[in-house]
């Protein structure tokens, strides 16, 4: 219209878009929402429109929330319920990658093999609530001591596997093994209580102690027994 600053005049000739949405809506509630939007001097979308975009939004959220479950399903599949670390069966995966890239690329890596020496009179005395809160603690010592891209497992009890990436000589992997220990056999405070424990760890080093992910695992594990019996002639 005459007499309209440019501005007013620019904005009226303008469409104003026309939008329709709908939540994205599963079992566990909203997730998101579907929205799509034309332009357009009149309502553009149909009854019909709104029906198609009602399905639409269902199968997406479906396939989402599927998408979820069976992320969730793996994580449960491959970590520990307790510490939430990697299991036996994700370590022995990532210990075959690491073999693997180990062969073609020509280098080593090393195991750890942590066990805690005083763990089963604590749990006897104090409880598995308490052995439990001790674990997470534990795991949470051990995963300070390594880099990102190292693998901290519990395999059961208090049994821990360290794959140490690129770690392939000994003195390496015993620096490592040192500063678990140190963090270890510090005083762990839960609830009211102050506890120590001291862990016994085997070092096996690729290729030098094994070819295969049990060879190593036995390495390690029958060094870590050594440490154990060494520690119990000490104090007796």
């Amino acid at each position: 219209p005459a007499g309209l600053p440019d501005s007013l005049r620019d904005a009226a000739a303008q469409v104003a878009p026309c939008w329709l949405g709908l939540p994205l809506a599963t079992g566990n509630g909203i997730i998101g929402a579907l929205v799509v939007m034309e332009k357009s001097a009149s309502p553009c979308y149909t009854e019909r429109d709104q029906e198609l975009l009602q399905f639409v939004s269902t199968q997406i959220a479906t396939a989402i929330d599927r998408k979820r479950l069976h992320s969730q399903l793996l994580h449960m599949a491959q970590h520990d319920a307790l510490t939430g670390l990697p299991n036996r069966m994700l370590l022995l995966d990532r210990l075959d990658t690491a073999l693997a890239r180990a062969r073609r690329n020509i280098h080593g890596f090393s195991l750890l093999y942590v066990d805690l020496d005083k763990f089963k009179p604590i749990n006897d005395l104090h409880g598995h609530e308490t052995g439990d809160k001790l674990l997470q603690e534990v795991a949470k010592r051990i995963s300070q001591c390594v880099r990102d891209t190292d693998t901290v497992a519990r395999i059961g009890g208090d049994e821990f596997v360290v794959l140490l990436d690129r770690a392939c000589l000994i003195g390496d992997a015993e620096l490592v093994a040192e500063k678990i220990r140190a963090e270890l056999c510090n005083e762990i405070c839960i609830r009211d209580l102050q506890l120590f424990i001291t862990p016994s760890i085997g070092i096996a080093v690729y290729p030098e102690h094994g070819g295969t992910a049990q060879q190593l695992l036995k390495y390690a594990d029958d060094a870590m027994y050594q440490m154990k019996k060494k520690g119990q002639r000490a104090s007796t």
